[in-house]
This record gives C-alpha cells, sequence and structure tokens, in this order.
C-alpha cells in the first residue's frame, strides 16, 4: 500500500505546541512486521518525556516523529515470515518509537517498535507479547487504552504479592495506570486507599476504592496514619517523584512493601528502613497479559477507563490538554473522520 496518510507529527524536539496533523508516507512493514490500519490510539506520558528531549541520551528521536504507544486496529498487510497475523485480523496492543529500542529493551522489555499510533497507519513488530488479537467483545478504543496502563499495574502487583484482606494505598489513582490498579486490588479483595481529588471521589469510588482521601487539601501520609496508626501493608506510587516517597514511606508497617511506577527510580539508600521491600517496575509484556487484561475488561472487572475522546485532527491539542489539564482514566485519538 503506497500513498500518504494523516498523522501528528513533531519536526523537531519541544513541548506539544511542536505538534501538528501532517500528511506524511504510509509506512510499509519490513521482514517480522505488520501494518495496522489504527482506529483509535492512547495518549501516555512517555509520548511526552520522549518528546521533550530529556531522554534524548537513552531514547533518541528520529525526525519527522509520530507519537502514539498504544493502539487497537487492523491488520492490513503482513511482512515476510509473519505468522501470528492475517490481513483482516483486529489487533491491539502497544511499541516504542524504533529509534528508542535501546530504552525500550532495557526499562520496558520485551516491547514491540512502532513507527507511531497516532496515525492513520502505523507498522509494529509482530512477534512480540506486546501486540495480541482483539476479540469482538473487546471495544476498540477501550482495547486501545489498556496495553501500557495494564501492563504497568499487572507487573506492579504480581510484584508486591497483594493479599486479600491487605490495606493498600494508591497514590494516582485517577490517572491511566490507576483506572487499572485500583480494579485489579479490588478484585484481588484488598482493602484500597485512593488518593483523589474531590470530583473524583464517585471515579475511584466506582474503580473498586474502599476509601479516599483528597490529596489537594490533605497531607495524605499524615491523613493515611492517623486512620492506621499501626501501618498499612503497601503502597501503590503512580504519581509522585521519588523524592517525595520518604515520608510516604513512612506509612508502611514493618515488613510491608512499596511498589513505584514512576521514573526516575528512587536512589539506592533514599530509605532508612532495612525491612521495606520496595521496588520500581516499569512496563513489561509477558506472555498472555495481553490477554489477561482483555478478559477481565470482557468480564466486567476493568471498567473502561476512558476520559475523553478526540479526533485525529485534535491530535495535537489532544496532548496539550493531557499537560494542561486534569485528566480521568485515558485520553483517546479516533482515527476515524
Amino acid at each position: 500500500m503506497n500513498g500518504t496518510m494523516k498523522a501528528v507529527v513533531a519536526q523537531n524536539y519541544g513541548s506539544p505546541a511542536v505538534l501538528a496533523v501532517e500528511d506524511i508516507p504510509i509506512p510499509r512493514p519490513g521482514p517480522g512486521q505488520i501494518q495496522v490500519r489504527v482506529a483509535a490510539a492512547a495518549l501516555n506520558g512517555c509520548d511526552l518525556d520522549l518528546l521533550s528531549g530529556e531522554m534524548a541520551e537513552v531514547a533518541p528521536l528520529e525526525f519527522p516523529h509520530v507519537p502514539g504507544s498504544d493502539f487497537a486496529g487492523t491488520v492490513t498487510e503482513v511482512g515476510e515470515g509473519v505468522t501470528r497475523f492475517a490481513v483482516g485480523d483486529e489487533v491491539f496492543g502497544t511499541g516504542f518509537p524504533r529509534a528508542t529500542g535501546r530504552f525500550s529493551a532495557a526499562f520496558c522489555s520485551p516491547m514491540s517498535l512502532t513507527t507511531g499510533a497516532m496515525a492513520e497507519y502505523a507498522v509494529v513488530e509482530a512477534d512480540t507479547p506486546a501486540v495480541t488479537h482483539r476479540p469482538p467483545t473487546l471495544d476498540a478504543e477501550w482495547a486501545a487504552a489498556l496495553p501500557i496502563s495494564g501492563l504497568t499495574a499487572l507487573p506492579l502487583l504480581r510484584e508486591g504479592q497483594v493479599l486479600a484482606g491487605e490495606t493498600v494505598l494508591v497514590i494516582g489513582a485517577t490517572g491511566g495506570v490507576g483506572s487499572v490498579v485500583v480494579p485489579l486490588l479490588a478484585a484481588a479483595e484488598a482493602h484500597v486507599i485512593a488518593t483523589a481529588g474531590a470530583a473524583d471521589e464517585d471515579h475511584v469510588r466506582g474503580l473498586g476504592a474502599d476509601e479516599v482521601i483528597d490529596y489537594l487539601t490533605t497531607d495524605v501520609a499524615a491523613e493515611v496514619s492517623r486512620r492506621y496508626p499501626d501501618g498499612i501493608d503497601a503502597v501503590v506510587n503512580i504519581a509522585l517523584p521519588a523524592d517525595r516517597l520518604i515520608d510516604v514511606s513512612r506509612v508502611i508497617r514493618r515488613g510491608g512493601r512499596l511498589m513505584n511506577a514512576t521514573y526516575p527510580a528512587p536512589e539506592p539508600g533514599t530509605y532508612e528502613r532495612t525491612d521495606l521491600t520496595m521496588d520500581t517496575i516499569y512496563s513489561a509484556a509477558r506472555p498472555g497479559d495481553l490477554d489477561e487484561l482483555e478478559a477481565r475488561a470482557n468480564e466486567g472487572s476493568l471498567p473502561a477507563g476512558i476520559g475523553r475522546r478526540y479526533r485525529l485532527d485534535d491530535g495535537p491539542r489532544a496532548y496539550r490538554d493531557f499537560v494542561h489539564e486534569h485528566t480521568r482514566g485515558k485520553l483517546i485519538v479516533v482515527m476515524d473522520a
């Protein structure tokens, strides 16, 4: 398939202000790759981290650059050697820009590489657990919202080994990852304390939170200590930078766990307590993980965490809103006019 397509494009590093919708050549798949007609794509913070240039040393971009990792769509062409997928298959998954292969291998392995999901067509590597078939029972928009959030949440909770009846504080419950972490914890029968603004309390309770602390008006660590003077079992951090986790760690009981998903990870020795287990987990796809997320979404234990929808022509505005406005759940860009 030759010709051009519409895509959200950056010609250089910068803020979302450098993004524009342009016509660029449709990418073609090489060996081991598939071409996908994208139906929907989700925004992620890593899109803007890469675009800013702050990670250029470990994850350099090539320009023009199309952002976007999470996608759902239809296979329109397969490259040599591809046997998992055929033209017409509905798929969803995630990938990182091709130029960031060294970074994605180190932090998000094993992920697919892609030409960028914020486009009418994208090429992705087929033989990774980060891309799978989408059943007709899973809506394309919800499928596009799942990958990075779910592939962060699942390893976090696997590493933390949360048990039924344990009390867990989730910091950053209203975002994309939080919209998956909270329901997964609730399904594991943990007692969930979520941080959220007052306007989002009903939302996070609907996800499965048992208690909500308004982080905008309340010292979260002090409030947790007041409610649980003997400490809680675990903290899942999806929002705070490493230097703000020291106070939070004090609410964890002896032998408890701190599970972190923010970058960069806390430096070794940040915490004086030797009894505290601290793990930083970034997105990682194990075989079957996307299928597990799809199954949980279909059975209703993962409610659709979509905050807003945009058309492709409004893709740059979606990224500006992501930065400058409060968001709940995932922001989705839909490709069809």
